[in-house]
């Protein structure tokens, strides 16, 4: 059975963007280097990993955060400074005398996809407005027509597997299996595309809009 980890709806979008993201700071800096398309380095050695958003063009996105960062003071904001499993610390980035982390403009270039893990909604919100700009100029990725992914060709889905991708499609029916629900957009659960929903949402699955976008994390077969 396929199955998406995470789905996100593309209708999250209605509150002023400067609103969205600006937590608590949880530290300073100047970036010293970018490492990957996610991740800085501060002059102090810290290692930061941005946060609520998945890299659509690794090249372009690595050459951006570069030109924008690199020799900069930044603030970090975030709700959590745990660092993750190699010892990133998560937090939205913003150069100073903006309202508007990093992450937002590497979503309106078309250079990254709002991620659907932002737990918070006035951020995702903020996110996904940022990231519907760019799809409305095709900007970036978005000017790519293969970019969504039909839930209708679970082949061409396969080929995302190990990436984010984003599929449209709608949903035919609502399972639940103990305290997992599913959301299946084919009639053959064995072949078919599904997504798997998380526990916010799946509180009230059938309030969610029939036709959406979905963010694909991996596969289970």
């Amino acid at each position: 059975m396929m199955t998406a980890c995470a789905l996100a709806t593309g209708t999250c979008i209605g509150r002023a963007e400067a609103t969205g993201c600006n937590f608590e700071i949880q530290g300073e800096g100047r970036v010293a280097a970018v490492v990957d398309t996610r991740s800085l380095r501060l002059d102090d050695g810290r290692e930061v990993k941005l946060a609520g958003i998945e890299v659509a063009d690794k090249t372009k996105a690595t050459a951006a955060l570069t030109a924008l960062l690199v020799g900069r003071e930044v603030t970090l904001r975030g709700q959590d400074d745990t660092p993750d499993r190699y010892g990133r610390q998560p937090a939205y980035a913003f150069l100073e005398g903006s309202e508007k982390p990093v992450q937002s403009e590497l979503l309106r270039q078309g250079l990254a996809l709002a991620s659907s893990e932002v737990a918070d909604k006035d951020c995702a919100t903020a996110l996904m407005a940022a990231e519907a700009e760019a799809r409305a100029a095709r900007s970036g990725t978005w000017a790519e027509a293969t970019v969504i992914k039909n839930a209708e060709s679970p082949d061409d889905i396969l080929a995302g597997i190990g990436r984010f991708t984003v599929v449209e499609g709608r949903v035919l029916s609502v399972r639940q299996a103990g305290a997992t629900t599913y959301l299946n957009f084919g009639r053959n659960w064995t072949r078919d595309f599904a997504g798997e929903l998380g526990p916010r949402d799946s509180r009230n699955p059938r309030a969610l809009p029939r036709s959406f976008y979905g963010t694909i994390c991996e596969f289970l077969t």
